[in-house]
């Protein structure tokens, strides 16, 4: 049998605490296909490596 990954999921109130935004901007953020996530009946989870990935990449462009 192949090993899985050692991948960990996030809620989307994790995420946003960690990203210091709103859930409602988490959940955008999922929907828009910004932040990957997986469906688990009516809640999101987040792989812990998307949040970083995401946290990494410039926002906005500023000037």
């Amino acid at each position: 049998m192949a090993e899985l990954p050692d991948v960990r999921f996030l809620t989307v109130a994790e995420v946003a605490e960690l990203m210091r935004v709103s859930k409602m901007t988490v959940y955008r953020l999922v929907h828009s296909g910004e932040l990957p996530a997986v469906r688990f009946g009516r809640s999101y989870r987040v792989p812990e490596s998307a949040v970083t990935a995401a946290m990494e990449r410039p926002i906005a462009d500023v000037g």
